[in-house]
């Protein structure tokens, strides 16, 4: 699997659900579970491990940012759903790109509708 690839397939799929927002520059790090701990406890001062850091760089109707993404937390994710890893990395990689068009996952209410543009998402890929 090659993830770059991923990470342009659903960028397009965004690109055409979502024809009213601007993509600017959105750049996907692939890391390992520990790089990406680490991240999150320097950044966001969490002490958890997570498949998925986004941060938000948009300004007015232009999305941007950047995705650390975890392989490590990716593969253990499809394991435990049942999954594969290329449908899992399609859905994280989603995942990131809906946060930066304003998709929150904090509430119950939130992440079913995070879940929902995920598989819109995943539908079409």
């Amino acid at each position: 699997m090659d993830s770059g690839q991923v990470f342009k397939d659903v960028l397009e799929i965004i690109r055409q659900i979502y024809t009213e927002r601007r993509i600017g520059k959105i750049e996907a790090h692939w890391l390992t579970e520990q790089q990406l701990l680490e991240l999150n406890i320097k950044h966001l001062n969490h002490n958890y491990h997570t498949d998925i850091i986004t941060f938000d760089y948009s300004r007015g109707n232009r999305i941007s940012g950047e995705l650390f993404i975890s392989t490590q937390m990716v593969k253990s994710n499809a394991a435990e759903h049942g999954c594969s890893v290329l449908k899992e990395t399609q859905r994280v990689v989603a995942h990131g790109i809906l946060h930066l068009l304003g998709f929150g996952d904090k509430s119950q209410e939130e992440a079913a509708v995070m879940r929902t543009k995920e598989n819109e998402v995943i539908a079409r890929l």
